[in-house]
């Protein structure tokens, strides 16, 4: 009897034992079919789960016997409930997670005009995806200055104190050196650089991408510390439009719109922006730290499919602008008196277009065929000067395109024109350039583990000669962990009048280029990055990116003055070189994101034979972005430290920090949000004063730190149809 009950005790044990099941599985993308880290797995019924381990498994142990639910979910993709009956044959499912749309356009590229994905590409690119454009969106929406100081390696220099001018510095390279594009087109060069990144707002911006270093092979020599390209959104089957209105303290209201949907072959899609901005003193000096702005932008594009091999797509680039700064007397009574006499107004209007045609030839080849033509006119108005301009460029291009699973081809030619025309002068500045290019890149999946990206342009300028730029880039793509990027190439920029310095003197004073004694500036670079990422505790994701730069750049342009006292551009015996590092960290647990960024730049000019840091460039710049997301709140603080810099004459600056606080509430359809920008008010009239000599005829003190101060935003986004964004 006895050993009749102890086997009844073991059947019951092991009966038990038998009903407890578990669960595997390896999650894995379904496009990329990469396996997902920290992928959350629940079963509902039993409230147990697990999440993903760093090679994609997950485990779920003590399952009964039965019919359960398991939910799965992953940030940027689509969650899923799936059925299972335990015990359950397989030994491991596979399970794949489909990308929210809006993830899918963070990972994809166009800058490199390659169909793999920003993980797989050899060069790096850095990508600004549309919620962060969104967030950026909230801090200023009548340009796009704020998510571009606020990026690692980017500095945006201020460059007049009236009008408040800014060009964009990539890893202490002047503005002249990035190329900024919009949809891969050259719209914003020349003349207009000094506007540029104040004329763009980025409303109807679905990504930007930006690559540090030479850009040469697709674009041309001028980006030879990088290249910005700004990705328009298109219009998909389902409408979308959506307003946005902002009011500052400083009586800065901005209002834009977007529309955009399909109608079968047709597509159309509508950015509209008004920004009005009263002339704003800060510090009491009664001059203004924001001009009097007035500005109007008006952006077409109309899409048209053929059939499913052609397409067609035309765009039309608009903007009216009125910047009047200076003395704030003179502003409000529009006109000078005896002791209110200075200002610098600048007018000024953009039109471009673009076209671009695509056929598919073949399922592996495709040709496109683009052109844009871009106007631009400008007048700088000053006391007792004026410069009045206007630019004519044109941009045209064919390439083929081939792509097969291991290897890919970009085979093209394109032809730049510029001409400049300044009016009303004696002694005129104009000038015609023109530059024939032949290009060819190649990228090609060695191994499983090791691609390549090659890169050859050859262009032709009348003036200048030919030029021949090699690139190589080199990717390691060791585990789901590490990452490695090596890569480095050869550019070159045609002497032009549109440098920093020149802005920031409007231009007087200044001698013609004369291109039988000047010589394109030449360089070479290269940049080494490690990429690594994890899941440190059950949620917490962890990522970072080490980048390692430098730049060479020979026979820099720099203004000299002759024995008249007048300003010509002449060619330096010496060069110019930028070195460094940037480091990019991120934290993600649930809800919350880190970002923690420093960047080191070492740039120095070398002129006779003497070596100086390169002024108004910092060498330490610290950032950090705490983050709260869900569906209904976004909160985010920053603050962002800028070490000490030399002015021109050889004087230090003070270093400083800038904070700031944001807060948006999602009801519906509509986000409303708050925005404290630089709340601790740091400026640089704090430190020194604005302007020297006389009120009426002010000599401005070079320009290191903000000027405006503390700015409060106000303002609301209404998704009146379409899918609103997911803050998630």
């Amino acid at each position: 009897m006895k050993n009749i009950f102890c086997l009844l005790l073991v059947g019951l044990f092991c009966q038990y034992a038998n009903a407890q099941n578990q669960f595997t599985a390896i999650i894995i993308d379904k496009h990329t079919e990469e396996t997902l880290i920290g992928v959350n797995v629940h079963v509902e019924e039993l409230e147990i789960g697990a999440a993903s381990d760093v090679d994609g498994h997950v485990h779920i142990d003590n399952i009964p016997d039965g019919t359960y639910t398991i939910h799965i979910s992953y940030i940027g993709f689509e969650e899923q409930e799936l059925s299972y009956t335990f015990p359950i044959a397989a030994k491991e499912l596979i399970i794949t997670l489909e990308p929210h749309t809006e993830a899918l356009a963070t990972f994809t590229t166009t800058t490199t005009r390659s169909s793999r994905q920003i993980k797989d590409i050899p060069t790096r690119i850095e990508a600004i995806n549309s919620e962060e454009l969104a967030e950026k969106a909230v801090m200023n929406s009548a340009n796009i200055s704020i998510l571009l100081r606020e990026s690692t390696g980017i500095q945006v220099q201020q460059t007049s104190a009236s009008s408040a001018n800014q060009s964009i510095r990539i890893q202490g390279l002047d503005g002249r050196y990035t190329q900024i594009l919009k949809d891969g087109f050259p719209i914003f060069g020349g003349f207009s650089s000094g506007l540029s990144i104040m004329q763009i707002p980025p409303l109807d911006l679905a990504q930007v991408e930006v690559v540090k270093g030479s850009s040469s092979t697709l674009y041309g020599g001028g980006a030879i510390a990088g290249l910005v390209n700004l990705i328009s959104k298109t219009p998909e089957h389902d409408p979308e439009l959506t307003l946005m209105y902002s009011q500052t303290h400083a009586l800065g209201s901005t209002l834009n719109g977007f529309y955009a949907q399909e109608f079968g072959k047709l597509g159309l899609s509508l950015y509209t922006s008004g920004h009005y901005q009263k002339a704003y003193d800060n510090n009491s000096d009664d001059f203004s730290d924001l001009p009097q702005t007035k500005s109007i932008s008006i952006n077409p594009s109309f899409f048209y499919n053929f059939n499913n091999k052609s397409k067609l797509r035309i765009s039309l680039n608009t903007g009216f602008e009125d910047r009047w700064g200076g003395d704030l007397t003179l502003i409000e009574n529009k006109g000078a008196t005896d002791n209110h006499q200075y200002s610098e107004r600048n007018l000024s209007q953009r039109i471009a277009n673009q076209i671009r045609f695509d056929h598919q030839i073949s399922d592996h080849q495709t040709l496109t065929l683009r052109n844009s033509v871009n106007y631009f006119d400008r007048i700088i108005e000053l006391p007792d000067f004026s410069f009045k301009g206007k630019q004519l460029a044109s941009f045209s291009e064919a390439a083929y395109s081939s792509r097969h699973t291991k290897m890919e081809w970009v085979l093209g030619t394109n032809l730049w024109t510029d001409r400049f025309d300044e009016r009303d002068v004696a002694t005129e500045r104009d000038y015609s350039n023109t530059i024939l290019g032949l290009f060819a890149q190649n990228t090609f999946t060695v191994t499983s583990i090791f691609s390549t990206e090659t890169g050859l342009r050859i262009d032709y300028n009348k003036d200048y000669g030919v030029f021949v730029l090699p690139r190589l880039n080199l990717l390691l793509n060791l585990n789901h962990h590490w990452t490695m990027r090596l890569g480095g190439g050869m550019g070159y920029k045609t002497p032009t009048l549109f440098t920093e310095t020149a802005e920031g003197l409007a231009y007087q004073s200044i001698l013609p280029l004369n291109t039988n004694d000047l010589s394109a500036e030449t360089s070479i670079g290269g940049n080494f990055d490690i990429n690594y990422k994890t899941i440190l505790w059950d949620k917490v994701s962890f990522s970072v990116n080490q980048l390692f730069f430098y730049t060479y750049l020979k026979q820099p342009i720099i203004l000299s003055t002759n024995e008249n006292q007048s300003l010509f551009f002449e060619n330096s015996a010496g060069l110019a070189d930028s070195k460094g590092f940037e480091t990019n960290i991120k934290f993600s647990y649930d809800d919350f994101k880190l970002f923690l960024n420093y960047a080191l730049i070492d740039a120095q000019l070398k002129y006779n034979n003497t070596r100086i840091p390169k002024p108004l460039t910092p060498k330490h710049n610290i950032g950090g972005v705490l983050m709260y997301e869900n569906a209904t709140w976004r909160i985010g603080y920053e603050a962002y430290y800028t070490g000490q810099q030399y002015l021109s004459n050889g004087d230090s600056t003070k270093d400083y920090w800038i904070m700031g606080f944001m807060l948006l509430r999602t009801i519906k359809n509509t986000d409303f949000y708050i925005n404290f920008e630089n709340f601790t008010d740091t400026r640089q009239s704090r430190y020194q004063a604005m302007f020297n000599d006389e009120h009426t005829n002010p000599n401005f003190s070079e320009i290191w730190a903000p000027t405006d101060g503390f700015i409060f935003t106000a303002g609301l986004k209404v998704h009146l149809f379409g899918k609103e964004e997911h803050h998630h």
